[in-house]
C-alpha cells in the first residue's frame, strides 16, 4: 500500500529546495525595473529551474510515476496511474513584482487527488494534505471559516484582462458579487487563494484557473471542511475540465453559487 506520508515528506522536501532556488531569483526583482534582464526571460528562468528540480527530485525516487507540470512536456512513466502535478511558480506576476508566490505539487492516483503541499517561499509557509487525514499549515490543523455572515465574506478572485476572461462579464459578476459582502481581495495565486479559504484567511474564492494550479489547494480545502464546486453546483468532472471553480466555506458557497449560476455553463 503506498505510504502517503512518505510521499507527502519527499514532496515537501522538492517545494522546499525549489523554494530556495526561485527565492534567489525573487531577492532580484527590482533588477528588471532598470532593465538588467527582461521580465519574460527572468520569470521563465526561474520557472523551468523550479520545475526542473522538482522533477529531479520526485522522479528520482518514483522513477515508473508520471509528471504534469507548467514548463515542459509531461512525462508519461511505465505507470500511468499515479501523476504529480506541479506548478513551480503559482503567480507569476507577483513573483516579477516581489510579492508572494507559491510552489505547488499534488499527487493524483488516476482522478483522485491523494495528497498535496501549497509553499509560500516568501513566509515559509507550507500547507500540506492527504486525503482524509486533514489539511494543516506548519503542522498545525486547519478549518475553513466558521463565519455565516454575508457582511463579513471575504471572498478572493482574479481580474482578468479581456485576452484572458473566457467567460465575459467577469467585471460585472464582480460588481454584483462585491456589493453586500465584507470585501474582496486579489491574492494574485489560484493556489494560495486556496490555501488561504482553508485556513480562513478567505471565506472564498472564485475563479477560472488552471487544474494543476490548483489540484493541491482543492484538496486543502476539502480536507479543512470547505466545499468544492463548478459556477453550477458540478463535480469535478467539470471544474477540472474547464477550471469554473467555486472554493469556499459553506455559507459563501452558497452566496457565491447563487450569484454565479446565471452564467451559462460550459460543459467539458
Amino acid at each position: 500500500m503506498t505510504d502517503l506520508n512518505k510521499i507527502l515528506d519527499d514532496m515537501i522536501a522538492a517545494a522546499r529546495d525549489a523554494g530556495a532556488l526561485t527565492l534567489e531569483h525573487f531577492k532580484h526583482f527590482r533588477d528588471l525595473e532598470i532593465g538588467i534582464k527582461g521580465p519574460g526571460d527572468f520569470v521563465s528562468d526561474a520557472d523551468r529551474e523550479s520545475e526542473q528540480m522538482i522533477r529531479k527530485h520526485l522522479l528520482s525516487r518514483y522513477p515508473d510515476w508520471s509528471l504534469t507540470g507548467e514548463e515542459f512536456p509531461p512525462v508519461d512513466g511505465e505507470n500511468l496511474e499515479y501523476r504529480f502535478l506541479v506548478d513551480p511558480i503559482d503567480g507569476t506576476t507577483n513573483f516579477l513584482s516581489g510579492q508572494h508566490y507559491t510552489i505547488t505539487i499534488a499527487l493524483r492516483r488516476g482522478p483522485e487527488t491523494l495528497c498535496g503541499l501549497v509553499y509560500n517561499p516568501v513566509v515559509d509557509e507550507m500547507f500540506t494534505a492527504i486525503k482524509g487525514s486533514g489539511a494543516f499549515l506548519n503542522g498545525e490543523r486547519l478549518t475553513v471559516s466558521q463565519s455565516r455572515d454575508v457582511g463579513l465574506m471575504n471572498v478572493g478572485t482574479g481580474l482578468p484582462t479581456p485576452n484572458l476572461s473566457l467567460y465575459p462579464g467577469a467585471y460585472d459578476r464582480l460588481d454584483k458579487i462585491r456589493a453586500p459582502i465584507g470585501g474582496v481581495r486579489i491574492i494574485g495565486s489560484a493556489a494560495n487563494s486556496c490555501a488561504y479559504v482553508a485556513c480562513g484567511r478567505l471565506t472564498g474564492y472564485f475563479e477560472e484557473t488552471g487544474f494543476v494550479d490548483t489540484a493541491a489547494g482543492l484538496l486543502l480545502v476539502e480536507e479543512a471542511g470547505g466545499i468544492v464546486t463548478d459556477w453550477w453546483g458540478r463535480g469535478p468532472e467539470y471544474y477540472e475540465s474547464t477550471g469554473a471553480m467555486i472554493v469556499a466555506n459553506p455559507a459563501t458557497h452558497a452566496y457565491l453559487l447563487e450569484q454565479l449560476r446565471s452564467v451559462p455553463p460550459k460543459n467539458p
